[in-house]
């Protein structure tokens, strides 16, 4: 059967950091290219999870955030046309056959159907969610001042912000927080924090407020908009009320690989086992990044980055068997390489 719809080279599950790199390197090969990301904004962790926070080992980056690293990667990738499916999960993937014999894959999200020659999953440790708080009406101010995540430091100027949560994230936000903000809280709801001792020295010697230990028990806002809560100190009746203006909940996150669990991949402890030219055991599916799995893999962004060219060489070496891999050098692609 001769595919109907729009059909791409390659189509990359993941727009983090690997997963934008594997895009551009992809479009200096023109090939054809598509990024599906389960987030409604590309950046994957460093960008949704520590965007503040500084990244050491990015290869000619000594120090680089996590916000700097996904908004250069975006720029990198800007020479090419690249499309972009946000909020989309995948969820099947079944492989075909066109008239000609030629292989392609349809790939079914929770928003419609795609195509695709080969497969690039750079999925990272897979689809992620923070978990949420429960309590009533939580939903409702999550559009407005109740964050998970922090992409914008400026709109905490001069405002009264509370974090909830013990471990590393919750500490280093609050610090991040107090030279920006008019006054921090930081809840927790025990009297010991998980973060590293240097950075719970560092906070007892802040000016944040600790309260501890204590849980939020109630939220109080009007149309949409929080604007105190509740805290109540753990296993008593005792509470007390905090007005302001954010409230930043920081109980981590979990992940998963999803649906992709169920494509008869080869996985090994939720990671994706490939070989040397980071196929998996499905010919046209490859992976790259934190969630492909082989013996002595290094599970850090640098590596990803390396294994993104070879995985795109083998995608486009499987469309195209007959055709010689080229030998690139990135400066002599473009008529102005000063950009």
């Amino acid at each position: 059967m001769q595919p109907t719809h729009e059909m791409f080279d390659i189509t990359i599950i993941g727009g983090g950091p690997v997963g934008l790199f594997t895009a551009f390197y992809a479009g200096l090969r023109q090939a054809k290219v598509k990024i599906i990301e389960s987030l409604e904004l590309l950046g994957g962790q460093p960008a949704h999870l520590y965007p503040e926070k500084i990244i050491y080992d990015i290869p000619a980056y000594p120090a680089i955030t996590g916000e700097v690293l996904t908004s250069q990667l975006i720029t990198q990738l800007e020479r090419f046309y690249t499309s972009f499916c946000l909020g989309e999960e995948a969820l099947e993937l079944e492989r075909c056959m066109d008239d000609q014999g030629k292989p392609y894959f349809v790939l079914t999200t929770t928003k419609g159907q795609h195509y695709s020659r080969t497969v690039i999953i750079a999925a990272g440790n897979g689809a992620f969610r923070p978990r949420k708080l429960n309590l009533e009406q939580a939903e409702s101010y999550e559009a407005n001042n109740l964050h998970y995540y922090v992409n914008n430091l400026k709109q905490f100027e001069n405002q009264r912000v509370a974090v909830c949560g013990g471990g590393d994230s919750a500490v280093d936000w609050a610090l991040t927080l107090e030279p920006i903000a008019k006054k921090v809280y930081l809840i927790h709801r025990r009297d010991e924090f998980r973060a590293l001792e240097h950075s719970v020295q560092r906070l007892r010697q802040s000016q944040v407020e600790i309260l501890t230990p204590y849980v939020p028990s109630k939220l109080i806002g009007q149309d949409n908009h929080l604007q105190a809560i509740e805290i109540t100190k753990a296993r008593t009746d005792e509470s007390q009320l905090l007005e302001l203006d954010h409230f930043i909940v920081n109980y981590g996150f979990t992940s998963t690989i999803g649906q992709l669990k169920n494509w008869g991949l080869n996985l090994h402890r939720n990671a994706i086992q490939v070989d040397s030219h980071y196929q998996t055991n499905i010919p046209g599916v490859f992976a790259v990044g934190d969630i492909a799995d082989y013996d002595g893999k290094v599970k850090i962004i640098a590596t990803g980055f390396g294994e993104a060219p070879l995985a795109v060489n083998h995608a486009l070496h499987h469309i195209a068997p007959d055709k010689a891999v080229p030998h690139l050098h990135s400066t002599s692609l473009f008529e102005d390489s000063s950009h």
